[in-house]
């Protein structure tokens, strides 16, 4: 009977925990504007292929002095794979003229056809996830201050 009544009093809607809204996250400063890939459809055996990524990078860099942009390049299966990388040191900007202005920094990655086991990739749909961080100097090394938002795709290996 305590039972019924306690159901009836607290139902279990009102038991559930619910989320709370919350706004949605702003896009930081750093951001990937544009990716390029070429050539396309990449052939394995035409060398490699190249991700060019135009960053802009915040008015402040507040510390930061290397910029890193990485890539993971993926088969459907996941059994191929590989981590492309690369650091460039920043020096300080000053503000444009035009406040509007963001500086921005152009980023080439390229991807010699090799996975992870330094073999050819085999033909399909690769997927692709590109990412740029900002990197203070700590005591222990290099750590990340400010993290684009990824920019995703698929590429196509012949």
């Amino acid at each position: 009977m305590a039972c019924l009544v306690i159901a009836l009093l607290f139902p279990a809607t009102s038991l559930a925990k619910t989320k709370p809204n919350r706004a949605p996250r702003p896009e930081p400063e750093l951001k990937i504007l544009e990716l390029k890939i070429s050539p396309v459809p990449y052939m394995v055996s035409a060398g490699s292929v190249e991700f060019t990524a135009l960053v802009q990078l915040p008015k402040e860099l507040n510390g930061a002095t290397l910029l890193e942009v990485s890539s993971l390049v993926t088969s459907p299966s996941k059994t191929s794979i590989r981590f492309l990388s690369i650091r460039k040191p920043l020096e300080p900007h000053s503000i444009p003229v035009n406040e509007a202005d963001f500086p921005r920094i152009s980023v080439v990655l390229a991807w010699d056809g090799m996975d992870h086991n330094k073999t050819r990739a085999e033909a399909g749909l690769y997927v692709y996830e590109l990412r740029a961080k900002l990197l203070i100097n700590g005591e222990k090394g290099p750590r990340t201050m400010m993290v684009s938002w990824p920019r995703r795709g698929t590429l196509e290996v012949k």
